[in-house]
């Protein structure tokens, strides 16, 4: 499921409508509206912010298993910050991990043929 898609399903699931969720973010309806449709990049603070109203997490959010790059970025007084909940079902959370480690292996596999084609292209 893309990142779009999970945050209008767990707004949903709140009874959240996209007028109350702009309004708590600080958008207009319209900017709020682009995010769920996909059509707008979102930085990591965004999600995070998102992640927060929806009582998420922003690894939960985040999808892996696409073809996505997660760019986490902070200036020198910018430092992306993560809800660190209690673990409660440790095997499952375990679980999550490995396939997270396995999804973040496809990315650097990913990120590094971007490189060698950027490489290559330069040196054309």
């Amino acid at each position: 499921m893309r990142m779009c898609d999970k945050i209008k399903f767990m707004r949903q699931a709140k009874e959240l409508s996209q007028e109350q969720m702009a309004e708590k973010l600080g958008l207009s309806l319209n900017g709020y509206a682009n995010i769920e449709r996909g059509e707008t990049d979102v930085a990591s603070s965004r999600i995070q912010q998102i992640a927060e109203v929806l009582d998420s997490d922003f690894m939960e959010l985040v999808s892996f298993g696409e073809r996505n790059v997660v760019f986490l970025t902070g200036g020198e007084h910018e430092h992306p910050t993560y809800n660190v909940g209690v673990i409660q079902n440790s095997k499952a959370e375990l679980e999550k991990s490995h396939l997270i480690i396995e999804a973040q292996k496809t990315e650097i596999t990913y990120l590094k043929e971007i490189i060698e084609l950027m490489k290559a292209k330069q040196a054309n």
